[in-house]
């Protein structure tokens, strides 16, 4: 599915998986985060950090009336603050979709999938 924008010259249509690009770099910029998570880590065999080709496996979008809701699954560093990662990453997340695509996301729900212990 694809997200449809109406302006007086046409339509566009925006795809999920341009949806997932943005909101899987968005993510991954906050500080706390290590990188994006499977949202099925045993259908997709998948136990590793996603790399940028494959965030749409990472990111759930769902069409709503006036916007988008989307699921985020990430992994967070250890000794981060799950909590204020999460806040980070939710309005991040919404500022790319409104001023990248222009499409607004009417939640963000954060799935921490996992915490990693990273070495200095």
């Amino acid at each position: 599915m694809a997200v449809k924008i109406k302006t007086q010259f046409g339509t566009i249509d925006i795809d999920n998986d341009v949806i997932a690009t943005v909101v899987g770099g968005a993510a991954t910029d906050n500080y706390g985060v290590v990188g994006m998570a499977s949202r099925n880590q045993i259908r997709d065999n998948l136990n590793e950090i996603l790399r940028r080709e494959n965030y749409a496996r990472g990111v759930v979008v769902r069409q709503e009336d006036n916007g988008v809701a989307i699921d985020v699954n990430i992994i967070v560093s250890y000794g981060t603050k799950i909590s204020e990662v999460s806040r980070n990453v939710q309005s991040k997340v919404k500022y790319n979709l409104q001023n990248m695509l222009g499409v607004t996301a009417n939640s963000v729900n954060v799935i921490v999938q996992g915490v990693r212990v990273m070495n200095d």
